[in-house]
């Protein structure tokens, strides 16, 4: 993050403004919003902004910027069309330590004023860093058709009965259910409704049976996709937003773990070939001891859960402990990076069935059903397969297979790192061997990889 998002409680607090037109308005108008008293400081000041300063029983000083206009001061904004004047604020407000904004100028900045959707209490701040001030306000007019006026009435609603429920239900974890359990149900929408006195009758329903609130531990198992965060589906990010605790894979991308609850507790336990964090039987293991203390536990895998990804394992263990468990499926390697890399599993003219295993080495051996993989009239896509790509593709030919069929390999696909490497049967060892190859990798092979250039849309990079 190029700026740390917080928010100032400015109430009675005195804001400098320097500058007298429409910006220096807009500006004082948000802190005058905000409770702040202000102080303006220009030559000329607008009819509107002068009358904005009396109402509030600011202060208006007509006349030039003096370093002294900083005496008792909480921020500083500089908001003039006078490119040293602005210099010239932001500098005296550094060298006393005081926050200072100069319109336009991220770089004389020690904070930004972001766009806000106001649903007060609930205020959402959106901001590009200054880099896209256009993209900043699409995406404020996004929310403020999302985010519906009446949960600034419903935030106030809860906050009416916080220290009640903290005195009635003393326990952290049980109260953090209770909230939870509360607007998962028709709470809100009796409050987006307008019934806010049949709302306050649940409330008080809901506390009057608090007693018979069970701390429960549960286990997510979420399938996170090959790596676009946007391929997450709507529920793996609302379990995600939910869990104490997160088990995470290396495949996990870190733009994914940002959408992960902030204060959730986050426990690397990825595997690699031959280097294994932590074995499975601990993952297993700790899967149920976390649950049973309680926490809702987030299993997250790259791909999806049951593709590859052992967690039928996982869920066996949780069955026989009698571990409540969700499993949410996510969009597999295979399907996502093939679709990212303009390569349809299946086409009436090439392929009538794709068949997905792995090539995951078991002492330098592949065990697999080779006669049946070089069926040319499919596709296969070989998961972990990049250690064994050579004996992938001498089978294959050995069994029948046309050496001069089509292969691709597609390296951390659906990341802007996505690679893309085509060739054949014959040709792919050599070429492999000659490009930097890293996993993840996908292997993909069958007559559809012909239709690779035609169909590329993702713009990552493509090695014929």
């Amino acid at each position: 993050m190029q700026f740390l998002p917080i928010f100032l409680n400015v109430r009675a607090q005195t804001c400098l403004v320097v500058g007298g037109g429409d910006v220096a308005y807009r500006k004082a108008v948000l802190l005058d919003r905000a409770g702040a008293r202000l102080r303006v400081v220009a030559p000329e000041i607008c009819v509107e902004l002068e009358s904005l300063v009396i109402a509030g029983a600011g202060e208006l000083r007509v006349r030039g910027f003096d370093e002294l206009d900083m005496d008792g001061v909480f921020l500083a904004v500089g908001a003039t069309d006078d490119e040293e004047v602005n210099a010239a604020v932001s500098v005296a407000a550094k060298s006393r330590g005081l926050p200072v904004n100069v319109v336009d100028k991220p770089s004389l900045c020690s904070f930004i004023v972001p766009a806000i959707v106001d649903r007060s209490p609930v205020v959402i701040a959106i901001s590009s860093g200054g880099a896209s001030p256009v993209l900043t306000r699409k995406l404020k007019e996004k929310l403020e058709t999302m985010v519906p006026a009446a949960y600034g009435r419903l935030a106030l609603l809860l906050g009416g009965y916080r220290s009640r429920v903290k005195s009635v239900i003393t326990d952290f974890k049980r109260r953090t259910r209770f909230w939870e359990a509360l607007l998962s149900g028709p709470l809100s929408e009796m409050v987006l409704s307008g019934k806010e006195d049949e709302a306050r009758r649940y409330i008080e329903q809901q506390l009057s049976e608090s007693d018979s609130i069970v701390v429960q531990g549960e286990v997510f198992l979420v399938g996170a996709g090959p790596g676009d965060p946007d391929l997450l589906t709507l529920k793996a990010l609302r379990l995600m937003q939910e869990a104490d605790v997160v088990l995470y894979d290396r495949l996990v991308s870190k733009e994914i773990m940002a959408r992960v609850r902030p204060d959730a507790e986050k426990i690397n336990v990825g595997k690699e070939r031959s280097n294994h964090l932590v074995p499975q039987e601990q993952i297993n293991d700790l899967l149920v001891r976390l649950a049973q203390e309680g926490k809702k536990v987030l299993r997250l895998k790259g791909g999806d859960p049951f593709i590859f990804g052992r967690g039928g394992e996982e869920i066996d263990s949780l069955a026989e402990a009698r571990i409540p468990f969700q499993v949410i499926p996510g969009i597999t390697a295979a399907s996502g990076c093939a679709c990212y890399a303009g390569i349809p599993l299946t086409h009436r003219d090439c392929s009538q069935s794709v068949r997905f295993v792995t090539g995951h080495l078991k002492n330098d051996t592949i065990d697999l059903d080779w006669p049946n993989l070089a069926n040319e009239n499919q596709t296969v896509v070989f998961y972990m397969g990049l250690v064994g790509l050579e004996t992938i593709c001498e089978q294959l030919i050995a069994h029948g297979m046309a050496a001069d069929m089509p292969i691709a390999l597609v390296q951390q696909g659906t990341t802007p790192n996505q690679k893309v490497i085509t060739g054949t049967l014959e040709t792919m060892p050599a070429i492999v061997k000659m490009t930097e190859v890293q996993a993840p990798t996908i292997i993909i092979v069958g007559r559809v990889v012909k239709l690779q250039q035609r169909y590329s849309w993702f713009k990552g990079s493509n090695l014929v």
